[in-house]
């Protein structure tokens, strides 16, 4: 067993874990944190990203113990009690979303995605999103979703 602290959401945590046990499963596992998905648990689908350090992380993809002294942000921890933090918003509206095993993981994608590029085209979107699949939409509406979060984070209004 190894002894990692880490902040989960803002919460600091110091546990015991296998080394082998993956960030993922600690998340949800060890600390409920049940929004993240396991998709794929081989990193391609991208449903279980989380912010390590506030950039995306496949955390399939991570060990716990690789996330020592880290700051991870799960979908749970973006909103603020009640209040959605608006790319959830913006998700919600847009219709960005049809069974919502992938919303996750393209929330905190697209939000990575918007620190480099805070009004980004719709290439931008689809690039910056490349490593998370769905296999309900077609992505127009995640596109258009992200665009809106942008603008709505931003307070400006979205480009056509």
């Amino acid at each position: 067993m190894t002894r990692i602290t880490v902040t989960v959401d803002g919460v600091a945590y110091e546990e015991e874990v296998e080394p082998r046990l993956l960030l993922v499963h600690f998340l949800r596992d060890r600390l409920g944190k049940v929004g993240t998905p396991v998709g794929c648990d081989t990193s391609n689908c991208g449903a279980c990203t989380v912010l390590l350090d506030g950039r995306s992380a496949k955390s399939c993809a991570v060990l716990a113990v690789q996330a020592d002294g880290s700051d991870v942000l799960t979908i749970e921890g973006l909103a603020d009690g009640d209040a959605w933090h608006p790319m959830q918003r913006a998700f919600h509206e847009e219709h960005g979303l049809q069974c919502g095993y992938c919303t996750p993981g393209m929330i905190m994608a697209a939000l990575d995605l918007l620190k480099d590029d805070p009004d980004p085209s719709e290439e931008a979107i689809r690039s910056g999103l490349e490593g998370n699949l769905c296999r309900c939409t077609g992505y127009t509406n995640i596109v258009r979703s992200v665009r809106r979060g942008a603008r709505d984070m931003s307070g400006r209004e979205v480009t056509p």
